[in-house]
């Protein structure tokens, strides 16, 4: 029998592509449905946990031929401690809630420089998990490719070990800080479109989820602060229409008060008001 691939029930690659359209989103100016279904379906779940195995493994690199064959076994391990039946069904629902939002052949087809890793470890997690007869040839196919991967990439980092012995030692804590650093590894890294102040703005908001008064604290400052550069910018410009769509543009800013949620519709629509600081303060030197 041969296990055969499924990117749709490929958590990390799942993960992945929902990271990726988060950016697409936001540099396209609209309110990303994406980010809401992480929160929603990686934090606290079993998918969150099959995801940090996922993570460990795109990070590990330049290991010996032992410590690899260590970690490959551990994260196999951890991953035969997952309750199967409530991972189906989250994926289940996951794919449906994806559906909801993004037609799923464009969105599966980005391509991730981690596939065919992810799609060996999806793969042998299957033939671990599985009680049929597997060809055995498929296994070490899978194993061989892993290994590789582990042990003779030129990346080193004293961070990699870092972040592998966090995750197992925090293994049961919530996984927004997982969401949070794989984010900023994106905007920082290929997705370096974003402005700076845009970059700031979506790391507190995935980092501070979970302190509501620190996250409505610092968005009524940024709130403050783009009516302050509006201001100034205002002074600048001389076209008379331009000035009276600033002003209209500073009457919507709202702070957040003690009774509100802060959505990520709030977040989108302040990374367009920042985009248009940036865009205006290029244009008229401010």
């Amino acid at each position: 029998m041969i296990i055969k691939h499924s990117k749709y029930k490929n958590t990390g690659i799942l993960f992945e592509l929902l990271v990726r359209q988060i950016t697409s989103d936001t540099l396209n100016g609209s309110k990303s449905p994406a980010l809401d279904i992480i929160q929603k379906f990686f934090v606290k779940t079993e998918l969150g946990k099959e995801y940090k195995l996922y993570e460990v493994l795109g990070k590990t690199t330049s290991l010996t031929e032992g410590k690899a064959n260590i970690i490959l076994q551990s994260l196999i391990s951890n991953s035969l401690k997952l309750n199967r039946k409530i991972l189906k069904r989250e994926k289940y629902n996951l794919i449906n809630e994806v559906k909801k939002h993004y037609d799923l052949e464009k969105f599966f087809k980005t391509k991730l420089p981690n596939y065919k890793v992810f799609a060996a470890f999806y793969t042998l997690t299957e033939i671990e998990n599985s009680d049929k007869i597997i060809n055995p040839s498929q296994m070490i196919d899978n194993k061989v490719t892993l290994l590789e991967h582990l042990s003779t990439s030129t990346i080193k980092s004293e961070q990699v070990k870092k972040d592998l012995i966090q995750e197992f030692s925090e293994f049961d804590k919530d996984t927004r800080l997982l969401t949070y650093r794989i984010l900023i590894d994106k905007f920082n890294g290929k997705y370096s479109d974003l402005y700076e102040s845009q970059k700031i703005l979506l790391r507190n908001y995935i980092y501070l989820t979970d302190s509501l008064p620190v996250l409505r604290e610092f968005y009524n400052t940024e709130v403050q602060n783009i009516k302050s550069k509006l201001g100034d910018i205002s002074k600048i410009v001389k076209d008379k229409a331009i000035k009276i769509k600033l002003n209209e543009v500073k009457s919507l800013l709202k702070e957040i008060d003690k009774t509100q949620k802060i959505t990520s519709e709030d977040i989108t629509n302040l990374l367009q008001y920042q985009e248009l600081i940036e865009v205006l303060s290029k244009k008229h030197g401010a």
